[in-house]
């Protein structure tokens, strides 16, 4: 019997959502837990969910962090899942699935938006273009890891993917505002990414100087004085959180006393790691259709700028992978529709070797980080085993430290 047209229809236009989704969530279920970079914003979505305006109770009065950091992105969160939460209190369950609750809310969200760009890859770049970035990003790890942790950097995302959606549809002031807002309200360092987009795009004569200016302080305005009001309220201080971060990590240059790797790493190490396959592949796809040359140019230069931190993480750049993945999937559907031709077979060949090998070392990932929760796993079992022993209020359960 064949399926109903609907459900055919349904799987046509949700197919590739549903097997993204899956995967995120498969990795927020196997590895609810969380970090230390992001105990931040989970430990403020948590007191949002359940303190709501006893703002005295909140965690960040006495545990401020080395920075101060926006709740403009847990609040958000926060609104979206809080039917899930309501439901999961009505219910008595315990509060790590209140943590599972918000981890899907974003990690939803930030999908919706990488959605948003998917349809303009599709209407700019064709069908098979855009199946091949799904592909991409499916037997990639970190991105479908990552975008249900509330880090600055993911928060930013959502709004990256959106500048790059309208960037592809030739809403170049969309762009812009999207871009503004990231910075000003969630990463400071995506400053690094909006300077030379915007410069290109005064360049190629895509925006006129004037506009570009009005549009820019209108969405500045507007950045700076939601996040001062909702910041200044939520420290009960005068603040804008991501100046603070600014001056902490560029003026003052203390974001090294974490770490520091040398120029080349993000090259290296960070970009192989996360692209897997994409990596050679976008390169390629840089040769073979100029198009792309437009949109990899401004990322490329994020990187090579962020480069100049000594201080160097993943998750800084991971802002740049989807316009990556867009070219090697370029790169892929020229390969594949050539590959009955003598020399294109080979490079099939090797591209359906990359995309195995690439499966496989997220495979390898997953179980790795599956296991880098320790701390996790311990409260956890103490919880089982004492329950009655433990404080009534201990947050999300499970905050382990970074190990």
């Amino acid at each position: 019997m064949a399926p109903p047209r609907g459900s055919s229809n349904l799987m046509a236009i949700y197919g590739y959502d549903v097997v993204l989704g899956s995967i995120a969530a498969f990795y927020i279920f196997m590895a609810p837990f969380t970090k230390v970079e992001e105990s931040f914003n989970v430990q403020a979505m948590h007191d949002i969910l359940y303190h709501q305006h006893h703002i005295e109770k909140y965690d960040h009065l006495e545990f401020p962090g080395v920075v101060p950091r926006t709740f403009i992105g847990a609040l958000i969160v926060s609104i979206l899942a809080s039917p899930m939460v309501l439901a999961i209190n009505l219910l008595h369950l315990p509060k790590i699935y209140s943590l599972l609750a918000v981890r899907l809310t974003l990690g939803f969200s930030i999908l919706a938006t990488l959605r948003f760009l998917r349809a303009q890859v599709k209407e700019k770049f064709g069908l098979q273009v855009e199946a091949f970035f799904v592909i991409l990003v499916a037997i990639q790890f970190h991105l479908l890891f990552y975008c249900s942790r509330p880090l600055p950097n993911i928060l930013a995302l959502g709004l990256v993917n959106l500048s790059y959606g309208y960037w592809l549809k030739g809403s170049y002031y969309a762009t812009l505002r999207c871009l503004i807002f990231a910075t000003i309200v969630f990463r400071c360092d995506m400053l690094l990414l909006l300077c030379p987009l915007g410069l290109e795009l005064l360049l190629t004569k895509s925006i006129t100087l004037w506009k570009a200016i009005k549009c820019c302080i209108g969405a500045a305005i507007f950045s700076i004085g939601l996040t001062i009001l909702v910041d200044s309220i939520m420290w009960q201080k005068l603040l804008w959180p991501e100046f603070n971060v600014f001056w902490f990590n560029s003026v003052l240059n203390r974001s090294s006393e974490w770490g520091t790797h040398p120029f080349y790493w993000y090259f290296t190490s960070a970009l192989p790691r996360s692209l897997l396959a994409a990596y050679p592949l976008f390169m390629l796809g840089v040769i073979l259709d100029k198009r792309i040359v437009f949109y990899i140019l401004p990322v490329l230069s994020f990187v090579i700028l962020y480069s100049k931190l000594p201080h160097k993480e993943l998750r800084f750049v991971i802002s740049s992978v989807p316009i990556f993945n867009l070219s090697a999937a370029i790169a892929a559907s020229r390969i594949y529709n050539n590959r009955k031709k003598n020399l294109w077979n080979l490079l099939y060949i090797a591209l359906l070797g990359l995309l195995v090998i690439s499966l496989a070392s997220t495979a390898i990932t997953f179980m790795a980080s599956y296991e880098n929760y320790p701390s996790g796993y311990a409260l956890k079992s103490l919880h089982r085993a004492k329950p009655k022993t433990l404080p009534v209020n201990c947050g999300f359960i499970l905050i382990p430290s970074q190990l």
